[in-house]
């Protein structure tokens, strides 16, 4: 009944609206493209249809142009698909700004549990006790990345924030003046973007949306909680990569951290300055004018200048002692504002969000191997030092490093970046800059060569304010990390530093790349026993472990729902904190406004209480995990030969997009690793592999392997064993319900015509047919007539998203197979794959 009003809603608020809209559209007042509007509804059939009979995209645009618009010449046709490709972009963004409207009526009918839904939970069961000790301690950590899958520029941003306000109020004169800025505006950097503008880009989300939106979290759960004292000001953390996450990107250097860091402190104290001014507009008592102007003038400074420092402890005295004057001499007027204020300084302190610094396990051992060849230790490798004298040189020897010493440029860096980050500290507070994060970890080195290079570099070990986070991403570092953890809490020297750390270690597994190393089920598989085994040895060594996860990994591989993935863990799983990174369009589309941030932040929250405060928790019985074993062996079997297979890494060259995503300006970092002239997977960064499939329509990373398990078991007369596993364990079902909605997203019909394709066809085959038994499989399993039966609103948004972008993907498979052709407009067609990238990708709203 929920589902129907939901849906009800989401025809009325959503697509009724879109429609109209989108009709304004067709009356653009601008030259070229007046007959543009009029004949996509014409292509888009014609696209359908032609798909659905086997036509090939040359075929389909062929017979578009003859019948319907006339342009047999080649270069004339290329000039029309451009503007079709600027047209769709621009429906694509009136599309998200109706959806984001709609979205506070669209809760109103969700089985979603907000805090308030919490709250009345703990009110029937009577257990305040309980949940006020939980909520005092618990924490969510959104971590925001640059990652390149976020396509809109600042401007367009700005926007559809306009156009989502308008929209709310049917002002549909306004909107049609929007409608025609946007048709004006461009959609597209006009160069690649610096690490430096990809981090004011987030910070202006922080500002606009994010600090009034935590600050308002924080008031809820305060005055709800029942808790007189009420002060864990960690309940919702930012965290922040742009212009620290140095892993694949050379464009990150040291002075670009600090001017981050610099930024992010600028910002916050704007925001503070801004509350500021709105109470000393309600604060005109004489007696608090001195107190009032002194403060002001102090942020106003700190907002213009990056050396005018203002403390965390300077704001919040200043705030308290206006305070105490308010309530004894001004009967506490205004004071609730004035408390609302010096709440949101104790959440931001003067940091605004912790900047974490990443770097790959190989450059650190590069920098060792440099410093120590430099020492004399060595000739030429680390590999002429056994285990034991490598840890005695990171832990014991002292070494006075200096940048000018050294002229490889990546050691310099290491070494000016990690002295700087005390000034940082010093600058921001310590909560700052305290992570420093190993991509690719293996072994024991992945932590320690950072502590030693920290030791090295003048920080004396009592001083290393750092939390070293190591990223177990691939099935090997997974593998590893049971007997990596152990042997590091056995070692004094770093036992005393997690003492000083107060007991507590983070640890990131899986990641992006652990999905692409070890297949969908098997990467998802092997990152929670991971988790369940650390949890068990931090455990037993008296070290509490908070897990953070990167969204490409378990919790949305798919587009799934985060939320579903966290309220599905076991209760093996250490559950003190949730840690998870968001980027690209997420950042926009699942936390872009305030209503949408504060609703999936309680989504996070109640996701990581609920499953051990109320009913049974969740528990995968001896057998059951036998069985998902099974089933990710035999899935990761399927996905491995796909691996190895010679036309893999081909395909994805010569068939895909891949090699056009370094052309758009997305993003600063380069599209795959080190610069080797044959591709190898490893290089690859995830974003450009999970969104190639993501543009082919094929979805690859969210569901390859898993028809073939399931089948496997079926015809071993075991397919009840499994629509069993599915019913009864909510891990499991959580990733087949991500998978469902990858697998809604695919459209072979687009692709149809490599079936026969003299290199590729038999390649092109295995991906099809795949896909086809998965969906058999998972509907099976499950139940279900359809994909994404039971979420009958993202099932809708889908299907309409892909109907928007249907003629960009038709345009673009056009484009690939004329560069195969090597057409005299190669060029252009080139352009357009490019170009048409931006559309597609942005209407997904995740990238698989």
């Amino acid at each position: 009944m929920q589902q129907a009003k939901r849906l009800e809603e989401f025809k009325k608020s959503v697509t009724n609206k879109f429609n109209i809209y989108n009709s304004l559209f067709l009356s653009l007042p601008y030259r070229n493209i007046e007959n543009v509007g009029m004949l996509i509804p014409l292509l888009f059939d014609h696209c359908e249809k032609g798909l659905k009979d086997g036509k090939k995209p040359q075929e389909i645009l062929d017979t578009f142009f003859n019948s319907f618009v006339g342009i047999t010449d080649e270069r004339e046709r290329l000039d029309f698909m451009f503007r079709i490709i600027q047209y769709v972009e621009r429906q694509v963004v009136l599309y998200d700004s109706v959806e984001d409207s709609a979205f506070p009526k669209l809760q109103e009918y969700t089985n979603s549990l907000s805090i308030k839904d919490y709250f009345s939970l703990v009110d029937k069961n009577k257990n305040w006790d309980k949940i006020a000790k939980k909520l005092s301690t618990f924490s969510a950590r959104i971590v925001l990345t640059a990652h390149p899958t976020q396509f809109y520029t600042p401007a367009v941003l700005d926007i559809i924030t306009e156009l989502r306000t308008l929209i709310d109020s049917n002002q549909i004169n306004d909107i049609d003046v929007t409608l025609q800025q946007l048709g004006l505006t461009s959609l597209v950097n006009a160069k690649k973007p610096t690490p430096l503008d990809e981090a004011k880009n987030i910070i202006y989300i922080l500002r606009n949306t994010y600090y009034d939106a935590i600050g308002e979290l924080f008031q809820y759960v305060k005055s709800n909680i029942r808790v007189a004292d009420f002060a864990n000001y960690d309940i919702m953390k930012l965290g922040f990569w742009p212009g620290g996450d140095r892993d694949g990107n050379p464009f990150v250097t040291a002075e670009i951290t600090k001017q981050v860091a610099d930024e992010l402190r600028i910002n916050l104290m704007k925001c503070y300055y801004n509350d500021l001014k709105s109470l000393r507009k309600k604060l005109t008592f004489k007696g608090l004018q001195e107190d009032l102007n002194k403060l002001s003038d102090s942020l106003y400074k700190s907002m213009f200048d990056a050396r005018a420092l203002v403390s965390y402890e300077a704001i919040i005295s200043s705030l308290i002692e206006i305070s105490t004057k308010l309530n004894e001499d001004y009967h506490g007027l205004y004071l609730e504002d004035l408390n609302k204020l010096i709440d949101k300084v104790h959440i931001f302190k003067t940091h605004f969000a912790t900047l974490d610094i990443r770097q790959d396990h190989s450059k650190h051992l590069l920098v060792v191997e440099t410093i120590l060849k430099k020492a004399g230790a060595i000739k030429e490798s680390l590999d002429e030092l056994s285990k034991k004298e490598l840890i005695n040189w990171l832990l014991k020897k002292d070494l006075q490093l200096n940048a000018k010493d050294f002229k490889e440029g990546l050691v310099k860096d290491t070494i000016t970046n990690i002295q700087q980050l005390k000034e940082i500290q010093a600058r921001n507070g310590q909560e700052g800059c305290n992570r420093y994060i190993i991509s690719n970890s293996e072994d024991i080195f992945s932590v320690l060569f950072v502590f030693g290079l920290f030791r090295w570099t003048g920080w004396a070990e009592e001083d290393i304010t750092f939390d070293i986070v190591p990223l177990f991403e691939t099935m090997k570092g997974m593998d590893a990390a049971e007997e990596v953890m152990q042997t590091l809490f056995e070692i004094k020297a770093y036992r005393k530093h997690l003492e000083r750390r107060q007991e507590a270690h983070t640890i990131m597994l899986g990641f992006s790349d652990g999905t692409k190393d070890g297949g969908y089920l098997k990467a998802n598989w092997s990152i929670l026993k991971t988790k369940e085994t650390l949890s068990k040895v931090c455990k037993k060594n008296g070290i509490k472990v908070m897990f953070f996860d990167g969204r490409g990994g378990p919790p949305a591989r798919g587009g799934g729902k985060t939320h579903r993935f966290y309220a599905a863990q076991t209760k093996d799983v250490a559950n003190h904190e949730i840690q998870l990174t968001i980027q690209g369009q997420t950042i926009t589309s699942t936390y872009g406004t305030k209503e949408q941030f504060m609703h999936n932040s309680e989504q996070l929250l109640t996701a990581g209480l609920s499953n051990n405060l109320f009913g049974k928790e969740h528990t995968i019985s001896a057998a059951q995990r036998k069985l998902i074993e099974e089933l990710s062996e035999l899935s990761f079997a399927k996905y491995d030969a796909l691996k190895q297979h010679d036309k893999f890494i081909p395909y994805l060259e010569h068939r895909s997009t891949l090699k056009y995503y370094s052309n758009a300006n997305i993003g600063s970092r380069p599209g795959k690793r080190g610069n080797k002239k044959q591709l190898e997977l490893s290089d690859l960064r995830a974003i450009s592999f999970v969104g190639s499939w993501s543009q082919l329509k094929q979805n690859v990373p969210g569901y390859f392997g898993l028809g073939t398990a399931i089948k496997a078991l079926a015809d071993q007369g075991r397919l009840k064993e499994v629509k069993n596993l599915y019913k009864e364990v909510p891990f499991f079902r959580a990733l087949m319900s991500n998978s469902m909605m990858s697998l809604a997203k695919t459209n072979f019909d687009l692709t149809n015509y490599m079936k026969d394709d003299s290199e590729f066809g038999a390649f092109w085959n295995i991906l099809h047919e795949e896909c086809q038994l998965s969906e058999k499989m998972l509907l099976q399993i499950s139940g279900q007539k359809i994909l994404m039966e039971n979420e009958a609103v993202s099932r809708e948004s889908v299907k309409i998203r892909e109907k928007i972008v249907l003629p960009l993907l038709v345009i673009q498979q056009n484009a690939l197979y004329h560069i195969t052709k090597n057409s005299e407009f190669k060029s252009l067609y080139e352009k357009i794959v490019t170009r048409s990238l931006y559309g597609n990708i942005n209407a997904s709203r995740n990238s698989a």
